[in-house]
């Protein structure tokens, strides 16, 4: 079983990236569990159809400690097991800490037993944020393979290279790699150049360039991934293409993070910064 953290900055794609690609490889006939860490539980909607599912830590709250498995996962688009983590109500606590008690209680009901059979699990993970709760998928070895999302834009970047610094502190203790950069674009200029220069100077790929396509709000109006809403339009055989090079992919490192200055003039470099 492989287990895959998706990280990037916030509202850079992470949830639409995660869910089409796990569409892709449940179409490749993997079976694949998706476990939302992200307060606002939007990471399996797509796959559901949009159907709002109850997170674990609202689950507990409302039935206390007796729960089981059936109660916080739902089956989705070809099979695809979906979590959501959930996060504290508003103003109260801390929202990683939901992320440490999910896992936690999956492993304890047994979802990641050989006996479910699964291919894959995927953690999409809140933002940039890579301490405290929200890094114990990289902390504790609940994943070891690592994709960022990132962009041409100036602060993608930087959160992408910071999310480098954390998978090094944690890259010998729980032996997670970095499989690589994914670009979500967004249309700036000489982005593919860019981040293709970023990743050689993190010691890794840019996997792939996912580029900028209006049929992927459609498709989420519509609540469903582009695999499923028009499986034979060209953006769904982009996430194809993504899927089956994560698939194959055999590049994982332990990233070398850039100084802030590096990374400043990588950016006046390719004409961002000017």
């Amino acid at each position: 079983m492989r287990k895959v953290a998706i990280y990037g900055k916030g509202g850079i794609g992470k949830s639409t990236t995660t869910q089409n690609t796990v569409a892709a490889l449940s179409e490749m006939g993997k079976k694949v569990m998706v476990v939302g860490c992200d307060p606002k539980a939007d990471s399996t909607r797509l796959l559901l159809g949009g159907l709002h599912q109850e997170t674990v830590l609202d689950t507990l709250r409302m039935e206390g400690e007796d729960v089981e498995l059936e109660d916080i996962r739902k089956i989705g688009f070809k099979g695809t097991i979906c979590i959501e983590s959930g996060g504290p109500e508003p103003g109260v606590g801390c929202a990683g800490r939901g992320i440490i008690t999910s896992i936690n209680l999956l492993e304890q009901l047994g979802a990641f037993s050989e006996s479910v059979g699964l291919d894959y699990v995927f953690y999409d993970v809140l933002g940039d944020v890579v301490c405290g709760g929200f890094a114990m998928p990289i902390r504790e070895g609940k994943a070891n393979e690592i994709y960022i999302v990132v962009s041409g834009e100036m602060m993608a970047m930087y959160a992408a290279n910071n999310i480098c610094k954390g998978i090094v502190k944690f890259a010998e203790a729980g032996g997670v790699r970095l499989g690589g950069l994914i670009c979500n674009s967004r249309k700036v200029e000489r982005e593919e150049d860019l981040i293709k220069a970023l990743a050689e100077r993190l010691g890794t790929q840019m996997i792939h360039f996912l580029p900028r396509d209006n049929m992927v709000q459609k498709a989420e109006i519509n609540r469903m991934t582009v695999v499923e809403y028009a499986p034979d339009h060209p953006q769904a055989e982009e996430y194809r293409t993504l899927a089956k090079k994560i698939e194959e992919n055999t590049m994982f490192v332990i990233p070398k993070p850039l100084r802030n200055d590096e990374l400043e003039e990588l950016l006046i470099k390719y004409g961002i910064m000017n």
